[in-house]
């Protein structure tokens, strides 16, 4: 899995067997850092979700077609999930990132939910 930064769309009017109502996206690759790598290329959405300006994470190779409802098409680029949030001890945040600390680890799913985690003592 890579990171990457959607940053625009592909209109197509004929599509192969299989990837009817798939979005293709123009996707940016990223380093480590957030920063812009490589070339744009294109990626099917298997999100179904992915937007301009969103970052993603883009799975390729026979992973990225086995992403997709009909898993034998020919993609090899897919968008397999949206990512909310980064956080890496020491990271620089990248252009975009959110500045605040998140929640530790149980207490967001216990705010979520209302249950207790093991975190909580309960």
């Amino acid at each position: 899995m890579k990171f990457g930064r959607v940053i625009g769309t592909v209109v197509a009017t004929q599509k192969y067997d299989g990837l009817e109502g798939v979005k293709f996206l123009v996707v940016q690759p990223l380093d480590r850092d957030g920063n812009p790598t490589g070339r744009a290329t294109i990626a099917a959405d298997a999100t179904a979700q992915a937007g301009r300006g969103h970052l993603v994470f883009v799975v390729g190779s026979r992973e990225a077609a086995q992403a997709l409802p009909d898993v034998f098409v020919p993609v090899d680029l897919a968008i397999t999930g949206i990512v909310d949030e980064v956080d890496r001890e020491g990271a620089r945040p990248g252009p975009g990132a959110a500045r605040r600390r998140p929640a530790p680890l149980g207490r967001k799913d216990a705010t979520r939910t209302g249950r207790r985690t093991a975190t909580e003592g309960g």
